[in-house]
């Protein structure tokens, strides 16, 4: 004997779970079966339906070596098999009762057995003192897998539980489920992927640009906001030109805010000039460059309005002393875009047309459609 006691039960239902200790609902447990009282197209539990609405049943679970033989005393009999994915537990409707089930990870066949199911459900509920109106006998014995079988049917109630199973088609194999997943997990990944390139497209202004610019990315977005023409030839110039009009741009931007002519910031432009690396303070720490670019006298201090035009008490010159740093820049092509960036914020909120006219003329072969 397994278990013997009085089950609650809700909604004519009992369970035994395996696994996480989840339940099968109605359509998922009876799919495909000819019996509707014990669901087992779910594999790691059966669903158990009672005559009795609410209130407890009689209820005892077997096991036996073999098939015990069928008791004539039992009204309402079906058989179906049943495979454990972990300790099973017969478990009442909502988790209310829960009695362990010493079964092996096996294959079984079940018999589940009931008596009094029209009188039960005719009375509905049961309440506390009141006789017992139906019980019911589940049987576990090793037997390899095997169709379901309704073996008695009696009551009213049984035969209409096997009509509403019948009505149901078997639920999907875990072939056919993985094969959904598998499908599932593609159409969110492609999902997800058109949501980013509508995202992307958007950033760019509706269009996206060409490959080199969109693994670019940062500064390249403020730059082809600004003149889109302009960046897309840029993109497809050579190296050597990207970088010649990286220096080109820095300097533009240094002469703009006045930078020019401070001996320090000189020599880096020389240096940049060259294709040396930056000298001091322009080191591994530019910290130390910021700081003596706010504290040198012979540096101006002239005020420019932000890019989107909100602040118009922005510092010109801390706008384009990041320009000088694009020389360190691996990728020409950022190296270049970068400048440009840093150049047209020292111009000033809506200067940034004259910059781009001059870079035309400076370098003609990008010149690029005028935006």
């Amino acid at each position: 004997m397994l278990m013997s006691e009085d089950v609650r039960v809700h909604y004519s239902q009992i369970y035994v779970t395996s696994g996480h200790g989840d339940v099968p609902d109605l359509r998922e447990a009876l799919g495909g079966q000819r019996n509707g009282l014990c669901g087992a197209a779910r594999p790691g539990a059966l669903y158990l339906v009672t005559g009795l609405h609410t209130g407890t049943v009689g209820f005892a679970a077997e096991l036996h070596e073999q098939a015990p033989p069928v008791d004539e005393s039992w009204e309402d009999v079906v058989e179906v098999s049943f495979r454990p994915i972990a300790p099973p537990a017969l478990v009442g409707w909502g988790g209310e009762g829960r009695w362990p089930l010493d079964l092996a990870a096996t294959d079984y066949r079940v018999r589940y057995s009931g008596t009094g199911m029209d009188q039960a459900r005719a009375q509905d509920t049961r309440l506390q003192g009141e006789p017992e109106v139906d019980r019911y006998l589940l049987q576990f014995w090793p037997a390899p897998p095997a169709p379901d079988e309704v073996l008695r049917q009696t009551s009213a109630t049984a035969a209409y539980w096997h009509g509403v199973a019948r009505k149901h088609p078997p639920p999907p194999t875990p072939e056919d489920r993985a094969l959904a997943e598998d499908r599932d997990r593609r159409d969110r990944a492609r999902a997800a992927a058109d949501r980013r390139l509508r995202r992307e497209e958007r950033e760019w202004g509706g269009r996206l640009p060409g490959e080199r610019l969109r693994r670019l990315r940062g500064s390249a977005l403020t730059v082809a906001r600004l003149d889109r023409a302009y960046v897309e030839a840029l993109a497809e110039a050579d190296p050597a030109t990207q970088r010649d009009i990286a220096r080109w741009v820095t300097r533009r931007a240094y002469d703009e805010a006045g930078l020019t002519g401070v001996d320090w910031i000189d020599a880096a432009l020389a240096a940049m000039d060259r294709g040396e690396p930056l000298p001091a303070p322009f080191g591994g720490d530019d910290q130390q460059a910021w700081q003596l670019l706010f504290a040198d006298e012979r540096v101006p201090s002239t005020l420019v309005t932000s890019p989107d035009g909100r602040l118009d008490n922005c510092s010109q010159q801390a706008m384009a002393f990041p320009a000088v740093f694009s020389a360190r820049e691996a990728d020409p092509l950022r190296a270049a875009v970068d400048a440009i960036h840093n150049a047209a914020v020292a111009f000033g909120y809506g200067r940034h047309p004259v910059l781009f006219a001059e870079l035309r003329r400076a370098f003609p072969a990008v010149a690029g459609g005028a935006d």
